[in-house]
C-alpha cells in the first residue's frame, strides 16, 4: 500500500489533468486574439495614418496648385507686362499692384493654413506680398529655386522647438535656364510646420495617439504635447532598417514594447509616425487574464482543499484499518486503532478494536489450557520413561540378594538412589548437559553390572556440557541401544556418546556395536516417529523426538543411520539459542501425540 498512490495524490493528479487543458486552451485562444487585435489595430491605425497623411498631402497639393493659378490672372499678366514696357510707377500701376495684393489676401485667407505668397519681377527686382512692394536679393531667390517643395530648418523662439519652412515656386515663362534674372514672373508660397503641428494635435485629440513626422534629412515634426525623448529613441530604432511607405514594428525602448506605425507622404517625402505602448492597448486583456489566472488558482486551491480534506476523512481511516488488519495477520494482537471524530469510521475502529480485544482474550485463555496441557504432556512423557527402567534395577536387586552379592546390590542402590532422585525433580524443564550425562553415566554402571561386556566412552567438551537441554533426552537413547542393540547380539558391548556445536546446531549421538537395522528399518522408524504413537512402538525414541521438536521447533529432531561400530547411530539436533516454548505455535492436533 505504501508504494501506491494514493486516493489524495491520484485527485491531485486528475484535478490538474482536468484544468491544465482548460489553461493551455485559454492560453492558446487568448495568444490568438491578441494577435488578431495586434493586426486590426495595425490596419486600424495604419488607416487612419493614410486618412491623415491623405488630408495633408491633399491640402499642400491645393497650396501648390495656387501659384499656377495666379500665373495665369489678368492682374499679374498686367503687372508682368507694365514692368516689362516701363520702369517707373504710375497711378495705374499702384493701383493694379494693391488689386494684386487683395487678390494674394483673398488667397491667403482662402485656406486655414497659414501661407505666404510673393510675386517677384526678377527683371525690376522688385517682390509683392499681401502687405508691401519691396526689392528683394536675387541671390537669396535663386538659391532658394528648385523644383517641388523646398523645406528649409528655422530656429525656433527660447522654449519652442525649431520650425520648417516649406515653400513652392512657379516660373513664367517656363523652361528659362536663370529663373532668378530672365523670368518674367515668379510666384513662390511659403508655410511654416506649425500649420502640420496644428493637424498633428487635432489628430492626437482622441488620447491614443503621439504622431510626429520625421525626414532623416531634414528633421522631425513633433506634436505640442510629444515626449522627445521617447520620440528620439524610436527615430533610433526606426532608422537600424530602412523604413516601408507603409509599415507597422514592434519596437521595444526600456523594456517596454512599442507598436509603430509609419505611412509616407508622396508629395513631401516625409514618414508620419504614430506609436502607442502595447500595455496601454492590451491591459484589458492582461487584466481579464489575470483574473482567470487568479480564478483557476483558487479553483485549484479549493480543489486541494476538498481532496485533502477526503483524503484526511476517507483514505487515512481505511490506511489505519489496512495496518491493523495486517498487524492481527502478524499475531500481533496489541494493535489497537484511535478513533478520530464521530463518524462511519470512527465506528469501524471502536468495533476493529473490540473484535481484537475479544480474539486476544480468547487467545490468551486457549494458549494457556495448550500450555497446562503440553506441561502435562511433558510430565507424562518423563514418567512413561520410568517404570520398565525400575522394574528392571528391582529385579537385579532381587537377583544379587539371592546369590549374597551385597557388593552388587550396594553399587545398585546407590546408582538407583541418584537415578530416583534425578528422575523425581521433575519441576525444572531444562537441566545442564552436565547433570544429564552424569544420570547416562549411572544408567550405564547399572546396566554394566548386569552385562560385564558393556563398555562405554562419553566425549563431550566442557562449553557443550554447559548447555541446558530437556531432562531424560539422552538416557532413553542409551536404554534403546543396551536392550535393543547389545542385548540382542551376544558379542556386542560398545556403546559411544559423543557431542560438538557445529553451525549454530547442537548434535549428540549415540552409537552401539549391536544387530543394528536395515534401511528399510530405519526408514520406518522414522517414519512412525513423525506420526502419532501406537501401542506397536516403544515410546522412548518417539518421547525424545517429540520433545525437542516442542521445545526447539521443527529443525529439532532425531535421526538414525548406520554406524561405524557396527551397529546403530542415532543423532539428537537442536537450534542453539533459539529455546522457545513452541507448544504456543503447535496446531491443535499434536495434542494427540
Amino acid at each position: 500500500m505504501s508504494y501506491r498512490t494514493n486516493l489524495f495524490s491520484k485527485m491531485v493528479i486528475l484535478i490538474l489533468i482536468m484544468l491544465i487543458p482548460v489553461v493551455l486552451l485559454y492560453w492558446y485562444s487568448n495568444h490568438k486574439t491578441t494577435a488578431v487585435l495586434r493586426d486590426e489595430l495595425n490596419r486600424s491605425n495604419s488607416n487612419q495614418l493614410e486618412f491623415f497623411q491623405n488630408q495633408v498631402n491633399t491640402h499642400i497639393e491645393l497650396l501648390s496648385s495656387w501659384p499656377n493659378l495666379l500665373i495665369h490672372d489678368p492682374d499679374i499678366a498686367s503687372f508682368r507686362r507694365i514692368f516689362a514696357d516701363s520702369s517707373y510707377f504710375d497711378l495705374d500701376t499702384i493701383n493694379l499692384v494693391k488689386r494684386i495684393q487683395n487678390k494674394l489676401s483673398i488667397q491667403e485667407s482662402s485656406s486655414n493654413w497659414e501661407t505666404k505668397l510673393y510675386l517677384y519681377s526678377p527683371s525690376l527686382g522688385r517682390v509683392v506680398s499681401e502687405r508691401d512692394a519691396r526689392s528683394y536679393d536675387k541671390l537669396s531667390l535663386q538659391n532658394s529655386i528648385s523644383s517641388g517643395w523646398d523645406v528649409r530648418r528655422i530656429a525656433g523662439v527660447a522654449g519652442e522647438d525649431d520650425r520648417f519652412m516649406f515653400s513652392w515656386i512657379t516660373v513664367s515663362p517656363y523652361g528659362i535656364s536663370d529663373p532668378a534674372v530672365n523670368a518674367e514672373t515668379i510666384i513662390k508660397l511659403e508655410f511654416d510646420s506649425s500649420n502640420i503641428r496644428d493637424m498633428l494635435d487635432k489628430f492626437k485629440d482622441d488620447g491614443r495617439h503621439d504622431p510626429f513626422y520625421y525626414r532623416e534629412d531634414a528633421g522631425v515634426i513633433y506634436n505640442r504635447t510629444s515626449d522627445r525623448t521617447l520620440t528620439g529613441q524610436l527615430i533610433n530604432q526606426l532608422s537600424i532598417h530602412q523604413l516601408k511607405d507603409v509599415d507597422n514594428r514592434t519596437v521595444v525602448i526600456d523594456g517596454e514594447p512599442y507598436m509603430v506605425n509609419t505611412v509616407k507622404s508622396s508629395t513631401t517625402g516625409w514618414y508620419l509616425v504614430d506609436y502607442m505602448p502595447l500595455s496601454a492597448i492590451l491591459k484589458p486583456i492582461h487584466q481579464s487574464n489575470l483574473l482567470f489566472y487568479s480564478s483557476m488558482l483558487c479553483l485549484f486551491l479549493m480543489s486541494f482543499l476538498a481532496a485533502y480534506m477526503l483524503y484526511v476523512q476517507v483514505q487515512v481511516p481505511v490506511k489505519q484499518l489496512i495496518r491493523g488488519f495486517q498487524r492481527l495477520k502478524q499475531e500481533d494482537y496489541s494493535v489497537r486503532i484511535q478513533p478520530k471524530g464521530r463518524n462511519e469510521f470512527s465506528f469501524l475502529s471502536e468495533r476493529f478494536n473490540s473484535m481484537v480485544d475479544q480474539i486476544q482474550q480468547l487467545f490468551e485463555h486457549v494458549y494457556l489450557e495448550r500450555i497446562h496441557v503440553r506441561e502435562a504432556r511433558l510430565k507424562q512423557l518423563q514418567s512413561q520413561i520410568n517404570p520398565h527402567f525400575f522394574y528392571n534395577c528391582f529385579s537385579f536387586i532381587t537377583s544379587m540378594a539371592k546369590l549374597k552379592r551385597v557388593d552388587a546390590v550396594v553399587a545398585m542402590s546407590h546408582n538407583l538412589s541418584r537415578y530416583y532422585r534425578y528422575t523425581t525433580r521433575q519441576e525444572r524443564d531444562v537441566v545442564p548437559l552436565t547433570e544429564e550425562i552424569e544420570f547416562v553415566n549411572c544408567y550405564l554402571e547399572i546396566q554394566k553390572m548386569r552385562m560385564d561386556r558393556i563398555h562405554y566412552t562419553i566425549d563431550l567438551s566442557e562449553d557443550i556440557l554447559l548447555q541446558e537441554v530437556p531432562p531424560l533426552i539422552v538416557q532413553p537413547l542409551v536404554e534403546n541401544a543396551v536392550i535393543h542393540g547389545i542385548e540382542a547380539d551376544a558379542e556386542a558391548g560398545e556403546i559411544k556418546v559423543t557431542g560438538e556445536c557445529r553451525e549454530g546446531m547442537m548434535i549428540l549421538q549415540v552409537e552401539d556395536d549391536g544387530q543394528g537395522m536395515n534401511t528399510e528399518g530405519r526408514e520406518a522408524l522414522l517414519l512412525k516417529l513423525r506420526g502419532t504413537m501406537d501401542q506397536e512402538m516403544g515410546c522412548g525414541l518417539w518421547n525424545v523426538n517429540q520433545r525437542l521438536q516442542l521445545r526447539y521447533g521443527e529443525k529439532a529432531g532425531l535421526h538414525i543411520e548406520e554406524s561405524q561400530l557396527g551397529g546403530l547411530r542415532v543423532t539428537l539436533r537442536w537450534p542453539v539459542g533459539e529455546e522457545k516454548i513452541t507448544e504456543l505455535q503447535a496446531p491443535m492436533d499434536e495434542e494427540q501425540m
